[in-house]
């Protein structure tokens, strides 16, 4: 069997909507097998995420996060997936891991906003100008290509450096009223502490949470969680594990049954209402990564 090796540039043969395609059809296959493990020397880490779906095969995705490279100019966070066959377990294909991460997270993101947000959004709120801020603007641009887009960041630089490689996008000073004028909040940021409150959102909304991904972090207040409809894309990744859910669960702010359905749970996963606030959970598991690869590897052989 040939190994392909899949590069980042690999993307110029890729398409938004027919990777949320993707995500749903391999989310009717059975359940993934999910398993995380770290290894760590100091500051160093390494990561691997390993995820097995029957039908569609195997992923190891490996990180490696090394702080100090920055003092070096080199990338602080680098790796790889392999991908392996489903019928005998052969390695099919090494794929850059920033084309997999770019591709999972916002494409989990635009899935869900498929389902959730009104059809008729028009105006997307991006909250975070960072390399997954620019992500979520192409995939939701695909997704929602009438909308007008507009970047908040606690770095008015940053967002002037972002919305100059999109023309048309303007930038917010005020988040609270740039929230309240959105259709669609989607929320990437490394913050600790909750940016989006509950008391700035208006009926209709949809609001796509990503950044928080340890259980220390969060990026949309308890009273924005009291007021939504929840969802996330895993239960299994993110109850327990991230702060978003894990807190407000462990405090009784919101009882289990708040958290109304996953990608598994696809019947329920649907917004009911033009006035209700639907708000979902991005937690990018290692089954998102198979999926993204899988997708990847078939568009790039497509392409060959």
């Amino acid at each position: 069997m040939t190994i392909s090796m899949i590069p980042f540039e690999t993307e110029q043969h890729l398409d938004w909507r027919a990777l949320t395609r993707a995500l749903e059809q391999g989310h009717r296959l059975p359940k993934a097998e999910i398993a995380d493990s770290f290894l760590y020397r100091k500051t160093d880490t390494l990561l691997n995420r390993a995820a097995w779906i029957d039908g569609l095969g195997l992923a190891v995705k490996s990180a490696t996060i090394f702080p100090g490279n920055a003092a070096g100019g080199k990338p602080v966070v680098n790796g790889g997936v392999s991908l392996y066959a489903d019928s005998d377990g052969m390695l099919e294909a090494i794929v850059d891991f920033h084309l997999v991460t770019k591709w999972k997270t916002a494409g989990d993101s635009l899935c869900a906003a498929l389902r959730l947000a009104r059809p008729d959004s028009r105006r997307i709120l991006i909250v975070g100008a960072g390399t997954v801020g620019r992500s979520l603007r192409e995939a939701y641009g695909a997704g929602f290509p009438d909308a007008a887009f507009t970047i908040w960041n606690r770095s008015r630089q940053g967002a002037e450096a972002l919305a100059a490689d999109w023309p048309g996008m303007t930038v917010a000073d005020d988040l609270a009223g740039a929230v309240a004028q959105a259709d669609i909040i989607t929320c990437a940021t490394m913050s600790t502490e909750p940016l989006i409150m509950g008391d700035w959102l208006q009926p209709g909304q949809h609001l796509d949470l990503i950044g928080a991904y340890r259980p220390d972090m969060r990026e949309a207040d308890d009273t924005a969680l009291r007021r939504a409809r929840i969802f996330v894309d895993s239960f299994d990744t993110t109850i327990g594990h991230i702060g978003e859910i894990k807190d407000p669960l462990e405090r009784g702010i919101i009882a289990r049954d708040a958290i109304l359905a996953d990608y598994y749970t696809p019947d329920s996963f649907a917004r009911r209402s033009d006035d209700e606030i639907t708000l979902f959970k991005n937690g990018g598991g290692a089954h998102l990564d198979l999926m993204t690869s899988r997708y990847i590897l078939d568009a790039w052989r497509a392409a060959q």
